[in-house]
């Protein structure tokens, strides 16, 4: 193996939910800075163009998050084919929106399986390579709900506040063999889902944001501050991009 090839392998990333939205404003910001990209989801969605431009870096494999039981195999497979990443950054999630009195028990069930088994049980599979080579980075999206909370978003609350409970302990578990473990914990950001809220809770909330509403690309920057250099040190941590509005 070559010298560039080595490089190449070390540079990789694996990124679930990578089709729209957070996922995808990853993996480019990834892309754009030399990253090797494994783009991880039900479809591949926006990312197939990517994909298409920059075949020889970019690449994309099915895995639902919600059926945790089949992780583990598609993940070994994974890291038979593309080798062990040097990073790996946990987006895919779902917010389903509902009080919990008459919240259906499926969707519930559904909820945690998408935004804390699947995380933790793809983890666990990727971790142990990375382990074996004494370096990786660790990315989990949480979300400022998980310490603010937020009227019908209970589970939702329920599921990142367990992810950053995760990430704390698994830095301690990783982190004297090289491998470090956080979050990016995103606030309301521009999107086509925030500019469909009804009436003034739009305004509402852009006025709690003294540096106005993030976007999508802003926590993809800091996601990438903690898988490059500058994060080399950082570990156990959850770096909240919000515009302010949690100060």
């Amino acid at each position: 193996m070559t010298a560039t090839e080595t490089d190449t392998a070390r540079r990789q990333v694996w990124v679930t939910g990578v089709s729209r939205g957070l996922g995808l404003a990853i993996a480019a910001r990834l892309l754009d800075e030399g990253h090797a990209v494994l783009g991880l989801g039900r479809r591949p969605g926006g990312f197939a163009a990517l994909a298409e431009a920059m075949p020889e870096r970019a690449a994309f494999a099915e895995m639902d998050l919600s059926a945790p039981g089949a992780i583990g195999t598609i993940a070994r497979d994974l890291l038979r084919i593309h080798g062990t990443p040097w990073g790996l950054v946990n987006n895919a999630a779902v917010g389903l929106d509902g009080v919990l009195a008459t919240q259906h028990q499926s969707d519930i069930e559904r909820l945690i399986a998408t935004n804390l088994t699947g995380p933790i049980t793809l983890t666990k599979f990727v971790c142990r390579a990375m382990l074996a080579r004494s370096e990786g980075r660790i990315v989990n999206i949480s979300s400022i709900i998980a310490s603010t909370g937020f009227h019908g978003l209970s589970v939702y609350a329920a599921s990142k506040a367990g992810l950053e409970g995760f990430t704390r302990s698994l830095a301690r578990e990783l982190g004297k063999r090289g491998v470090t473990a956080n979050c990016v914990a995103p606030g309301y950001m521009e999107t086509e889902m925030t500019a469909g809220l009804a009436g003034g809770r739009l305004e509402q909330i852009r006025r709690r944001a003294p540096l106005g509403l993030a976007a999508p690309e802003d926590a993809a920057a800091a996601v990438a501050y903690l898988i490059g250099p500058g994060g080399a040190k950082v570990t156990g941590t959850v770096l909240t991009v919000d515009g302010g509005s949690t100060a």
